[in-house]
């Protein structure tokens, strides 16, 4: 029977993926026989944790630093990705965060425009500096990660990152149809409350207790869970699927 999720040959680059979701992603997108570029800003213990975990099951990957909110950076990474790994195949905008609870009268402008630019614009200028060797190939897949938030306006404090993620499915639609004639597909996942070190962070326990009470599936998620469906969209399994939005919650949000 043929493997519809099969990426052999194929190089993907992960942003953000020293921890959660990223990493989980990337550990399965070389556990179907992707080359993987593993980017981190800070957590450089957790990037090369990732790389050992896919080099000791045989895989291939690299670890490369870089802040996803500046151009520069990015066109480093994008460079050595493709001279060690080759042209990339997949790309997963993963990398962001909600840095900090602020309700409206506390949020700051420098807060704001630090939420945008990791969520949002980072997404923009790692997608620009892909594609241009994606159109030329006339292939790719492209994943983008928002949230929940992006749907229902975010937990308490959260609406920066909420209108951030928002934002992204609006581009996730935008880039899709600019780029799908020229092979290339663009989706998004859209998680909703998963167990990563993102809630250890910015929730407490009573938060999860009451994020726990709302979802229809009575747990809350796993990274690997999001995982599997970032593959799925990265793979031929989704060779028709174009500017979609995949929930990810639990039943928490039903559209």
């Amino acid at each position: 029977m043929k493997n519809y999720l099969d990426l052999t040959g194929k190089v993907a680059l992960v942003t953000g993926a020293s921890s959660g979701i990223g990493a989980a992603t990337a550990i399965m997108l070389a556990e179907q026989g992707a080359s993987v570029a593993i980017n981190y800003n800070r957590n450089e213990a957790g990037a090369n944790a990732v790389l050992q975990q896919i080099t000791a099951a045989g895989g291939k990957a690299i670890v490369i630093q870089a802040d996803v909110t500046k151009s520069d950076d990015v066109r480093t990474m994008v460079e050595r990705t493709t001279n060690e790994l080759g042209a990339i195949d997949v790309l997963i905008n993963n990398a962001g965060s909600l840095v900090e609870r602020m309700k409206l009268l506390e949020l700051t402008e420098a807060r704001w425009d630090d939420v945008m630019n990791l969520n949002l614009k980072s997404v923009l200028v790692v997608t620009q500096a892909v594609v241009p060797a994606m159109i030329e190939r006339k292939s790719g897949a492209i994943v983008n990660l928002t949230s929940i938030a992006g749907r229902n306006g975010g937990g308490p404090g959260a609406m920066h990152y909420a209108t951030a993620k928002g934002g992204l499915i609006t581009l996730t639609k935008g880039m899709a149809k600019e780029l799908a004639p020229h092979g290339i597909r663009v989706n998004s996942v859209a998680p909703g409350v998963i167990d990563t070190p993102f809630h250890e962070v910015f929730s407490t326990a009573e938060m999860m207790k009451a994020f726990v009470n709302s979802i229809p599936m009575g747990r809350i998620g796993t990274s690997e869970e999001t995982a599997k469906v970032i593959v799925f969209l990265a793979s031929d399994a989704a060779s028709y699927v174009c500017g979609e939005t995949i929930e990810v919650n639990g039943g928490q949000l039903m559209l």
